[in-house]
This record gives C-alpha cells, structure tokens and sequence, in this order.
C-alpha cells in the first residue's frame, strides 16, 4: 500500500511477479466475492460515516470479509484506507464469535507477503496491524510476526512499500497495545536509518506513542515519589502507574545509543503524508525526532526507583 510516491523494489521478485501478483490479487477477489456485496461494500466505504455504516450492516461479518480485503487493491487511496479499518473491524466482529476463523485470516494475510503465495500481499501488513489494534487476543498470537518483517534477523520483506505498511502496522499497534512492543524496540529503532523518510517518521511515531506511555508513568512515579517523602499530601494509588515502562524508557529510547540518531534527525528536514485517524497528515522529521528527544531525555532525568508503601 503507497504511503507516499515511490515503487520499491524486492529483491527476491522480478518485476514481472510483481505484477502477475497484483493482477492475481483482484482475480481472487473476483472468484471469491459476488459482485453484488462487493459493490455493497464499497458503497459503505465511500460514506462519510463508513464504520457506523459497517457496524449497523446486517450481514454475517464472515460473509463482509472477502470483498473488505478485496478493497486494498483498490486505486483510490482513501478507499484503501478505510477497507484497511474495516477488516480490523470485521475480523475482530469474526473473533468475538470464535478466534479460529479469526486466525484463518491472519494466517491468509501472512501467506501473501510469502515469496511462494505467488503474489506480493499489498495492504496486507496495514491491515495485520489494524486488526491486532482492535483485538487484543489476535495481537498477542501475531505482533512477533508483523515485527520480524522489519527486524533483520527475521522475516525481511525487502520491498520499501511493504516495508512502509509493515512500520505503519506497528505504529497502530503502538496507538492501542504499546504494552506489546516495549520489548520489541531494536527493530523499530533500526529503522530511524533508513533511507526511506517514511519509514524514519513512522519510526519515530512509534517508538513516541511508547516514551508518551512511560512519560505517563514516569510523573505518576514522580508525584508517588513526592507523596512519599511528604506524608502530608494525599496518597498517589499505584495500579495506573507502569514502573517497567518508565524503566525501559531510561534504559532504552533514552539512552546513549538513541540519543545520536536523534540528534541528527533535528536536522532532517524531510516531510512524509500518512493516513491516520481517519485522514491524512504531514509530519515533519525533524519535529519528530525533536520531541521524541525531548520526551526520552526527560524521562531518563527524572526516572528513578520508588517503592509504594
């Protein structure tokens, strides 16, 4: 799926493949979807509220998720986008009923960005991340998988545009369960050298939706920290507090292998057009990398251990 104007190319697949892959793509859609709810489904995409419109449809979620995926070939991006949202939506309708359908989908996303599927799996990795977004038990059996297309010890796609939905997978995943991907920084933090200006921003959102989440926590520990020196202040409750996060915060994104990287991105002025919550948005790099430096240095200064008595 274009994030931004530029082709890519994988290394382990010709030209050619690619284009027999895209071209595979809409065959499979056309065998497997009746034109009548494909033509339905599109129709809800194009309303202005399309996920009410989605929610209040009175068809069989399994019946809506063929022709859903059939939408991420489609050519008008906003299109995209939206069928991107409602397979999130539909399979985790799919889950709340039973989780192996669920799966079988999952597993039917990740074959295609597999070289033997015979087709290249656009949308594919955009809509991975989506539906983990929006089901929590899907998330915990599939997020390794989404991460390892970017980590270079696992499973690299080695196609820019896949690799861009693949960080714009991770990054939604970041928006809802950061608790996921705490552990799984190295790879999103590689990414911050790539050449690729979208890849770098969606990066640096990422691993910010995580420092906001342990700055979070980091001031709950302060105000904990403050309240225990001072028995008369009222008592801070603990349970929202997230010690690991902050830890990690000082530890990671914070630290000295982070904070070069960053720096030099102050000066990037690149700008990257990504979709998000449900439209379009500019992003500058370097105010990026500004506040993410800003965040991550702030933490490490003011983390430190506290006991809640």
């Amino acid at each position: 799926m274009v994030l931004q104007n530029g082709a890519g190319s994988r290394k382990r697949v010709g030209m050619s493949k690619m284009e027999k892959g895209s071209n595979k793509g809409g065959e499979y859609c056309a065998r497997r979807s009746g034109f009548e709810l494909r033509k339905l489904v599109r129709s809800i995409l194009e309303s202005p509220d399309f996920e009410e419109a989605l929610k209040r449809i009175d068809i069989a979620p399994k019946k809506m998720i063929n022709p859903m995926l059939c939408c991420l070939f489609e050519t008008d991006e906003v299109i995209r986008w939206r069928a991107v949202r409602g397979v999130g939506i539909t399979v985790s309708a799919i889950a709340e009923t039973a989780l192996e359908p669920a799966r079988t989908i999952m597993r039917r996303l990740i074959w295609s960005l597999n070289d033997e599927s015979g087709g290249i799996g656009w949308g594919a990795p955009e809509a991975m991340g989506e539906i983990m977004a929006e089901n929590e038990a899907l998330a915990r059996e599939y997020y390794r998988i989404l991460i390892s297309y970017i980590d270079e010890n696992g499973n690299l796609l080695e196609n820019d545009e896949l690799e861009r939905g693949v960080m714009w997978g991770i990054n939604r995943l970041a928006q809802k369960r950061p608790d996921l991907l705490r552990e799984w920084t190295g790879p999103v933090q590689a990414q911050l050298k790539s050449p690729d200006p979208v890849k770098r921003g969606l990066a640096l959102r990422t691993l910010l939706l995580l420092a906001a989440g342990a700055s979070r926590s980091v001031d709950i520990l302060s105000a904990a920290r403050r309240a225990a020196e001072q028995p008369s202040l009222p008592p801070v409750p603990a349970p929202d507090a997230d010690p690991g996060a902050a830890a990690s915060l000082a530890r990671g994104p914070g630290s000295q292998a982070l904070t070069p990287l960053l720096l030099s991105l102050l000066e990037d002025q690149s700008e990257i057009r990504i979709f998000q919550d449900g439209s379009f948005a500019e992003h500058k790099i370097s105010r990026l990398a500004s506040e993410l430096l800003d965040l991550t240095v702030s933490a490490r200064l003011q983390f430190a251990p506290v006991s809640f008595v």
